[in-house]
């Protein structure tokens, strides 16, 4: 038996040492953070630095790197950290442009530079348009032009209008006049010397209209024939003035065309560029000239005053994607927040021009993948998948190594409006992304192009073994960030303070967690009271009224469901005694705040068919894991008691006043100690509460959130007024995870609560009805005064009684044949 306390009968439970294992100050090695020195990096993650380590220094594509771990663990620093390093390593990407493509111009070209070149060609053509734009104009109004354009106007005019002055002659002598109108040419006979008028015309004899009829019919032929010939003269006229052209801009093109490529003589793509670009300015001269206006009747074209800047030279512009410094080696790090498709592979802009949208190569805008390219590019994970085909578009890019830009409303067909086709740039990236694991283990799941793509994760430790050098490690690494974040220092009272939180939120008394943006909130919190107080110091009663004013701001609902307990509108009870009926206790979630609640766990038992109802199943309200640690108790009568005899069992669990969803088995140990109080006639004592799950062999295993179960059945009892024979029993597994509030280790030490371990449900049950358990000795009976005896003698009961009634049934007469 277990020892027992002298007066109660009642096991005395665990020391208060095991109840909450406290940092002493004195083991951290100083006596305030001022002076100590930070610890680089972080602790307890060479799994996960490891693995990001790989990622970004491996050559291989396709290791892009997913990083998993709970919020606040130091993901996004290390991950920083490891690939700024890794950055310094690798050589800086080259720039890339995209130009103009002049033979198809909705196909733009992309050209890859060396790092830095890509603002001083873009300058470059700058100058070259700006300059060609003044003096192409100023050598078309030279002397040499304007006497070579005189000479093609002469010998035009020579060729057109000799033999229109020959035919006017010729119809003059046939008394047919040659009229200039705005329409064109037109014959007219000569009366008088005067050109007929219609009422003349309308007046002569048929003889005289039909010789004049035939006279202008003759002459309108050999018009026709001087003037289609007129029409060749005019056009071999266009083509001498644009030869002119031509050769009077290939002079000063060439020139100033030939300064740029001194510039670069070393990449041969921009060489090929700007011999494109210089047959397309000769052929396109008149880019830089405009017709005069029309009170100048001159043939010769005025200087315009046009920059660069202007649409119409768009042509020549350079459309920079990404460029780079020419300065120390180093890769790009790019972390885009808003990662949608358009924010990923870029985007190519629209312009409204005449009611309609239009675009062109310089609204091509680049996207992170082209900022990041040549380097790494770092991503949430959700936010990723949140956004439509951001995913989809990601993966394509990553399997062609290329980016590509298509629009979101060309992927849904929502638009008809002409757009680009740029050619794809060749990409080089290392795509890290930060999300959790269950997201990780759903990207696994559901798409196999992911793991093909994602070849390394990097796991991050939640939690680290409580050591002492760990301890004095995690105490280094809050004084680095307390002095990072212009924080107070900290005494050494304070940081074990600290400590002891980060224990609390491990959830064991062994390990420490390693959340530490959790630990930097409640560090800033304190430097506010401490503020508050005019300290210099951060103390550990700063920490401690941090914790006690989360506790406060977060505990509204938990106040009202004590209160309902308090004033018996929930019924729970602390004291006295009741056949199948125990105190359960869960755990309620509220946000990030969790507390712990008890309830009422009842059972009864009668004859039957050997069924176990679970009320919260039959109404829907328990979930799986709560009905599978039903049916596992179910088992455990089962196998366990009246083997000889069938199970006549007809008996039912509910939680009392439980009008919301149970699920997790950690209730199942205290369901069967309320069932077998109901079986054996035992009662139970109600002024302990009961958790921890169990398994088909009676033995009770650890459950989740203890300390929370434990404080919260504490709650309701100080409330009421502690009577010094309360206390909860909980699997022995879970004691290494006490870290109890220290109002509930005071209560222990004065021995008016406990905390029993409990490793079997004979040494539970043993406990709550101060009756004991029993085991089968050697005839194969348990002890007839016993719990298990007593159940066990139920069931045989209910068995032959079922027997009896059966027979009774089977011998009554067929009244149906009267």
């Amino acid at each position: 038996m277990r020892k027992t306390s002298n007066k109660s009968g009642i096991p005395t439970g665990l020391p208060p040492r095991r109840l909450r294992a406290e940092c002493d100050p004195g083991t951290l090695g100083f006596t305030t953070t001022a002076k100590l020195k930070p610890a680089p990096g972080l602790i307890g993650q060479d799994r996960a630095i490891g693995a990001i380590k790989l990622s970004a220094e491996i050559a291989c594509k396709d290791f892009n790197l997913y990083v998993l771990g709970r919020e606040g663990t130091g993901r996004h620093t290390v991950v920083d950290q490891l690939l700024s390093k890794a950055a310094e390593s690798r050589p800086k990407p080259c720039d890339w442009v995209y130009v103009n493509n002049f033979e198809a111009p909705h196909k733009p070209n992309a050209m890859k530079l060396d790092p830095g070149t890509a603002a001083t060609l873009k300058s470059a053509m700058q100058r070259l348009v700006d300059d060609l734009a003044i003096e192409i104009p100023a050598l078309f109004e030279s002397e040499e032009y304007q006497t070579q354009r005189r000479a093609i106007e002469e010998e035009f005019g020579q060729k057109h209008e000799v033999p229109i002055a020959e035919f006017a002659e010729r119809a003059q002598a046939e008394n047919v006049a040659l009229l200039r109108t705005p329409m064109g040419f037109m014959l007219s006979a000569i009366v008088d010397g005067k050109p007929i008028k219609p009422e003349v015309y309308e007046a002569l004899t048929p003889e005289q209209r039909s010789e004049i009829d035939a006279k202008i019919e003759e002459l309108q032929e050999h018009l026709a024939s001087i003037l289609k010939n007129g029409s060749q003269l005019e056009k071999e006229h266009r083509q001498k003035v644009e030869a002119l052209h031509a050769e009077m801009a290939e002079r000063v093109v060439s020139l100033r065309v030939r300064e740029v490529e001194a510039e670069f003589l070393d990449n041969a793509n921009i060489g090929s560029y700007l011999e494109q670009v210089r047959t397309d300015m000769v052929s396109n001269a008149d880019l830089f000239l405009v017709s005069k206006g029309a009170g100048n009747t001159g043939p010769f074209p005025e200087v315009i005053r046009k920059y660069h800047k202007d649409p119409i030279f768009n042509r020549y512009a350079v459309n920079i994607m990404v460029t780079h410094d020419a300065g120390p080696r180093s890769a790009p790090i790019v972390r885009e927040d808003l990662p949608s498709l358009n924010n990923l592979t870029g985007r190519i802009e629209h312009v409204s021009e005449m009611g309609t949208l239009a675009t062109n190569f310089t609204l091509i805008k680049p996207g992170a993948l082209h900022r990041a390219n040549g380097g790494y590019l770092v991503l949430d994970a959700q936010r990723l998948l949140s956004e439509p085909y951001a995913w989809d578009g990601l993966k394509r890019c990553l399997q062609s190594h290329s980016i590509s830009i298509t629009s979101l409303a060309d992927r849904l067909s929502l638009s008809s409006t002409i757009t680009l086709e740029p050619d794809p740039i060749p990409l080089d990236v290392r795509v890290v992304l930060v999300g959790d694991r269950r997201l990780h283990m759903l990207l696994v799941l559901l798409d196999p192009e992911f793991g093909q793509l994602f070849k390394i994760q990097a796991d991050f430790e939640d939690d680290l073994p409580r050591t002492a050098k760990n301890t004095r490690a995690l105490a280094r690494i809050v004084a680095g960030h307390a002095n990072s974040q212009g924080l107070r220092p900290m005494t050494a009272a304070a940081v074990a303070a600290l400590l002891d939180h980060a224990v609390r939120l491990a959830d064991d008394a062994k390990k420490l967690t390693l959340e530490l943006g959790a630990l930097a909130d409640v560090m800033r919190e304190a430097d506010f009271y401490a503020a508050q107080q005019k300290r210099s110091l951060i103390a550990d009663s700063d920490i401690k009224q941090v914790i006690q004013q989360a506790t406060l701001r977060s505990s509204r609902i938990k106040e009202r469901m004590q209160e309902a307990i308090t004033r018996e509108i929930v019924l729970i009870d602390t004291s006295g005694r009741a056949v199948g009926q125990v105190n359960g206790l869960s755990v309620v979630g509220i946000g990030t705040h969790h507390f712990g609640r008890p309830s009422r766990i009842t059972a009864h038992a009668r004859m039957g068919a050997g069924k176990l109802i679970d009320i919260e199943r039959e109404v829907e309200l328990g979930g799986p894991l709560h009905s599978k640690g039903v049916l596992i108790l179910s088992s455990y009568l089962a196998t366990r008691f009246a083997l000889d005899v069938p199970m006549s069992l007809h008996a039912s669990l509910v939680f009392e006043q439980s009008y919301g969803g149970i699920d997790g088995d950690s209730a199942s140990s205290a369901e069967l100690y309320a069932l077998l109080s109901a079986l054996s006639g035992v009662p139970i004592r109600q002024a302990f509460a009961v958790t921890g799950s169990v398994n088909q062999n009676g033995e009770v295993q650890a459950i989740g959130g203890v300390n929370e179960k434990i404080e919260g059945f504490y709650d309701v009892c100080h409330a009421r007024g502690l009577t010094g024979k309360q206390g909860v029993l909980i699997p022995a597994s879970n004691v290494d995870h006490l870290m109890l509030r220290r109002d509930v280790v005071d209560a222990a030490k004065a021995g008016t609560f406990r905390v029993i371990p409990i490793k079997t449900i004979d040494q539970g049950i043993e406990v709550l009805t101060g009756t004991s358990a029993g085991k089968r000795g050697r005839s194969g009976e348990f002890p007839p005064d016993s719990i298990n005896g007593l159940v066990e003698a139920q069931l045989r009961s209910f068995a032959e009684n079922r027997r009896r009634f059966a027979a009774r049934d089977h011998k009554q007469p067929d009244r149906g044949a009267d």
